[in-house]
């Protein structure tokens, strides 16, 4: 009975994803493929194949390597002050810790909600208005996302620690903050310094984009390369964004393996 009942629940999901999907793919607008131009896109792949590599280093402050270290200085200020703001909002979001009240831990999770559903960009364009525009407003875009990300996620694994062990504690008197401090935080810190570790490459990827509307990085160099037609230029930057995504994750990578 139970077979078939999963069955039937596979068979509607099915059908309902296959809806969706030729929903989809019928709405889309297709006029824009009426301007494709091969010889366009050949001249754009000839390009992309000669990077330009006096544009990585010349002492200028505006190369590529100069843009890259703002850029993960953007990414990791932006990660720091999300790790260091959504803890207080774990605190507040984890129903654990507000049995007694739970309309606390909604409003705390309601808050997380708001702030991640908006994506960095947007955030960005916003700093932008508020404190001009510049690298603090992508930090502030960063930060601000990863309050609600990385609230979302601690939040989670506070709520899913073994109670067991805070049973066993406060049987021999210990109190709210002991406990705090000396179980939740110890079992938790190796889970969440991984969660920052990653959402630390995520920013990264992240900052690279927020300069397309002013807030610093390398996404600035990169659309107006693109929009010059430089695709030396964007060829060299793309290849340099591209290899610092990749050193930083053999290097989160074997961090987070050693805090297992």
């Amino acid at each position: 009975m139970m077979v078939k009942e999963l069955s039937k629940k596979v068979y509607v999901s099915l059908f309902l994803l296959t809806g969706l999907l030729i929903y989809s793919a019928v709405s889309i607008d297709y006029s824009s493929f009426s301007t494709f131009s091969g010889s366009m896109g050949l001249e754009v792949l000839k390009g992309l194949t000669k990077p330009d590599w006096s544009f990585v280093y010349d002492g200028s402050g505006e190369d590529l390597t100069s843009l890259l270290i703002v850029t993960l200085g953007i990414a990791f200020l932006g990660t720091f002050i999300g790790t260091i703001l959504a803890l207080p909002f774990t605190l507040l979001s984890a129903s654990n810790l507000w049995q007694s009240a739970p309309f606390v831990s909604q409003f705390g999770k309601l808050i997380c909600n708001i702030l991640r559903a908006f994506p960095e960009l947007v955030f960005a364009i916003i700093f932008v208005k508020v404190v001009g525009p510049g690298v603090f407003a992508g930090v502030m875009a960063i930060g601000v996302h990863h309050i609600g990300m990385l609230g979302k996620l601690y939040t989670e694994e506070l709520e899913a620690m073994d109670e067991k062990l805070i049973e066993d504690t406060e049987a021999v008197g210990a109190n709210f903050w002991q406990l705090l401090f000396f179980i939740r935080v110890p079992y938790l810190m190796p889970i969440y310094s991984s969660l920052s570790l990653n959402h630390f490459e995520i920013a990264v990827r992240s900052a690279t984009t927020l300069g397309l509307v002013g807030a610093g990085g390398i996404g600035a160099p990169l659309i107006f390369a693109i929009q010059t037609r430089s695709w030396g230029k964007v060829s060299i930057i793309l290849l340099g964004v591209m290899s610092t995504v990749f050193i930083l994750d053999i290097i989160t990578g074997f961090l987070r393996r050693k805090l297992r």
